[in-house]
C-alpha cells in the first residue's frame, strides 16, 4: 500500500454503500465514501485531518482485508500530470488536501446506506411504529408516506420550519425521522444537529433523504448523527430496507420482488 497508489471501490464495496444496510464502523464508512477512483492514498488521508495516521492506516487496511477496496489500474498520463501539479504546488500536503476537497464537492454522487441504530426488535401484537417525514415536495412526501404506511407506520408530514417544530413537539415521540436536507426556510443539517441535542428526540433514528448528492454532504450528514443517507433517485425497496435496518426490524425477503417504484431526481435542489 503506497501513498501514491490510487484506490477504487470493488463491486463488494459499491454494494456496501448502496445496499441500504451496513455494519461498518463510522470511520470505515467515511473513508469508503471518500474513495472515488481518482485520488491517491495520500490525497484521501490529507482530506481527513482529524483522523490520526494510525487510525487511518488501520481503517484502510481493514477495508482492503474486507475486499471493499482495490488498487486502481494506473494511468501513466494521469500519474505524470499529478507529478507536475505537485511540483508546482507550494506544498504537497496543500495540493493533496485541495484535491480531496474538490472530489468531495463533485455532484452526482449516489449512496443508499443505513446502520442499525440499536438491537434488532420484534413488534408486539398490535404495536404500531410512528414516523415523521420532513420533506417539502408534496408528491414525494405522499409517496414516502404510502410506503411507510404499508410497512405499518403511522406517518406525520412536515414541509417547512413551522411544521417541523410543531410535529417534533407532538406525542408520541417518533420511532423514525426521514429528513430532507434543503427545505424552503430551514437546513436539514441544522435540524439534525438540533435533534441530537434535544433530550426527547436525540435517540430517534434519522435517515437523510435528499437530492443533494455530493460526498461532502453524505459525510456531513453521517458525521452529524444521521443513521442513514439515501440520495435521489431511489427505489422504494431501498428506502424500506434502510428503514428496517435503522429501526431494527427484520428484512422482508419478499420486498425485493414486490415494489420497484423509483422516485426520480426531478426535485433535487442545487
Amino acid at each position: 500500500m503506497q501513498n501514491y497508489d490510487i484506490f477504487e471501490l470493488t463491486l463488494q464495496g459499491k454494494n456496501e454503500l448502496r445496499g441500504s444496510g451496513t455494519t461498518l464502523l463510522p470511520t470505515e464508512i467515511e473513508l469508503l465514501v471518500r474513495v472515488d477512483g481518482t485520488q491517491t492514498l495520500a490525497q484521501i488521508q490529507a482530506s481527513m485531518p482529524t483522523i490520526s495516521v494510525e487510525t487511518f492506516t488501520s481503517t484502510f487496511k481493514s477495508l482492503l482485508e474486507k475486499r471493499l477496496l482495490s488498487v486502481a489500474q494506473a494511468d501513466p498520463f494521469t500519474e505524470q500530470f499529478q507529478i507536475q501539479i505537485n511540483k508546482l504546488a507550494l506544498s504537497r500536503a496543500e495540493a493533496e488536501a485541495d484535491s480531496g476537497a474538490v472530489s468531495l464537492k463533485k455532484s452526482g454522487y449516489y449512496v443508499s446506506i443505513a446502520r442499525p441504530h440499536g438491537p434488532a426488535r420484534a413488534l408486539a401484537p398490535g404495536e404500531v411504529l410512528s414516523a415523521i417525514v420532513v420533506e417539502d415536495e408534496p408528491m414525494l412526501a405522499k409517496f414516502i408516506q404510502s410506503y411507510l404506511s404499508f410497512e405499518g407506520f403511522q406517518v406525520r408530514l412536515a414541509g417547512n420550519r413551522a411544521e417541523v417544530i410543531a410535529e417534533f413537539r407532538k406525542l408520541p415521540v417518533p420511532d423514525l425521522i426521514l429528513l430532507d436536507v434543503m427545505l424552503p426556510d430551514a437546513d436539514g443539517f441544522d435540524i439534525l444537529l438540533k435533534l441530537r441535542q434535544h433530550r426527547p428526540l436525540k435517540n430517534v433514528p434519522v435517515i437523510m433523504l435528499t437530492g443533494k448528492a455530493t460526498r461532502e454532504a453524505v459525510i456531513k450528514g453521517l458525521a452529524g448523527g444521521a443513521d442513514g443517507y439515501i440520495t435521489k433517485p431511489f427505489e422504494a425497496d431501498a428506502l424500506m430496507r434502510a428503514v428496517r435496518t435503522v429501526v431494527g426490524l427484520p428484512e422482508d425477503p419478499a420486498a425485493s420482488n414486490t415494489h420497484r417504484d423509483v422516485w426520480s431526481n426531478r426535485d433535487a435542489k442545487p
